[in-house]
């Protein structure tokens, strides 16, 4: 299938591992020219470069912080100077600590909404009026399957991360009649560096093996085990694409079938 992805110009956030980078390379694989960031210069350089060696697709690559307005403003700047567009944007960031409500502290709460929700806002104020003056565009977020069926000891992320799927929904209704569509993407349990991490978090407090916890995962999913990025990323790339231009104010959980709500 044809995604019709060539020569459009997507911007990923966070890129520079994990979900990030494998929605990068997706789109990479399907022609489109990219504007990437992450924290790290050097992280996010060294993935424009392998992307650059493998799809043969124009990268521009900088050191941001979604979380500084300044820089999200800066970076979507360059973008436009460079390619002259910005047709997708996807939003993405680090989660939030794995605390329970007692453990989490009023300056928790406030850096996981600037870090998850501010963040998107930052970026779509940015970019949406570029694709509104294009007649073309699409808003993509990253966010969990935290929204639709809430995980224990995640409260940061199952609270600030459901006011994404509101914004998402409100984006939707107010930019589609631009020719503009806005979905939420939510992965489960998927094959990350984070994922790992949280494992063994998990583990440590349970006093059990990193690989016991991802057996207690996987026994909840019906297809019996992780996500893998790849399977994620293209997800992304076709609501990026063409073929997705009826799509629109939607949350897709990408997650093995582990929410067991019907929506």
């Amino acid at each position: 299938m044809d995604l019709g992805l060539k020569d459009r110009v997507a911007l990923v956030a966070a890129s520079s591992q994990g979900l990030g980078k494998a929605v990068a390379v997706a789109l990479g694989r399907e022609g489109a020219k990219l504007a990437l960031c992450a924290r790290r210069a050097d992280a996010i350089e060294a993935v424009a470069e392998e992307i650059r060696q493998t799809a043969s697709v124009e990268v521009l690559a900088r050191a941001t912080d979604v979380t500084d307005r300044n820089a999200v403003r800066r970076l979507v700047s360059d973008t436009v100077e460079r390619f002259g567009r910005i047709d997708i944007c996807v939003t993405n960031a680090g989660g939030p600590p794995s605390k329970t409500f007692a453990e989490t502290t009023p300056e928790d709460w406030a850096a996981a909404v600037d870090l998850n929700l501010i963040s998107v806002v930052s970026l779509a104020r940015e970019v949406l009026p570029v694709m509104q003056k294009q007649r073309w565009g699409r808003l993509i977020t990253i966010t969990s399957v935290a929204v639709k069926q809430p995980i224990d000891g995640l409260i940061l992320s199952n609270s600030v991360r459901s006011a994404v799927s509101g914004l998402v929904k409100t984006l939707a209704n107010e930019y589609g009649k631009h020719n503009v569509t806005v979905n939420n993407v939510c992965p489960g349990y998927t094959r990350t560096a984070r994922l790992t991490g949280l494992a063994a978090r998990v583990a440590q407090n349970e006093g059990l093996a990193r690989e016991q916890v991802e057996r207690r995962w996987t026994s909840q999913v019906p297809l019996g085990r992780l996500g893998e990025p790849e399977e994620f990323a293209d997800v992304v790339a076709f609501l990026a694409s063409e073929r997705a231009s009826y799509v629109t104010g939607a949350s897709i959980a990408v997650d093995g079938g582990l929410v067991k709500g019907t929506y």
